[in-house]
């Protein structure tokens, strides 16, 4: 299926539910919904004989400073195409509806992206730090996360990585 066709596809079995649908640099579409409609995009994008995006190929989360987002990656083998669906969520309250139930490997993503940058996914049926301890304050991969000096009395040891001189060697 052309490009063309399959964006004005996507349009026409997504009317009111999508926000936009645009061709990346490397041929893949990129379709962004709002929160509320996210799961229901990717279920359609999975069940509908149309499209039969049936593999997950990854998920993740971004950090605009001013919102968070979530992403995740699809690919149909009947159409040998790749999708992007995206989600913006606000900082101050990053939920979104999981999707365990329609990808079950779906759930360590999650679990990852919840754990770096603070967004929960409701339903999830096991949502817990998966890389950092239970106790571990914050969210690495937020843009305003400050590395703390110590945890649980233990320096971190961890330099400041801009402070590196000509030979590469690193000032505290």
């Amino acid at each position: 299926m052309e490009l063309h066709n399959f964006i004005t596809l996507i349009q026409e079995r997504l009317a009111g539910k999508v926000l936009s649908v645009a061709e990346m640099k490397n041929d893949d579409v990129m379709i962004t919904t709002d929160r509320e409609h996210f799961a229901e995009v990717v279920a359609i994008l999975k069940n509908n004989s149309s499209f039969r995006f049936s593999t997950l190929m990854n998920q993740s989360g971004a950090d605009y400073t001013d919102t968070l987002a979530v992403m995740v990656n699809l690919y149909s083998g009947f159409l040998r195409r790749k999708v992007t669906v995206k989600a913006f969520l606000q900082r101050e309250n990053p939920e979104i509806d999981s999707l365990v139930p329609l990808f079950r490997g779906i759930d360590w993503y999650e679990r990852e992206t919840f754990d770096m940058f603070g967004i929960r996914f409701l339903g999830h049926p096991n949502l817990k730090r998966l890389l950092l301890p239970d106790d571990w304050e914050g969210y690495p991969l937020r843009k305003d996360y400050v590395y703390p000096h110590s945890y649980n009395g233990m320096e971190t040891g961890r330099a400041d990585l801009l402070d590196v001189d000509a030979a590469g060697e690193a000032h505290v």
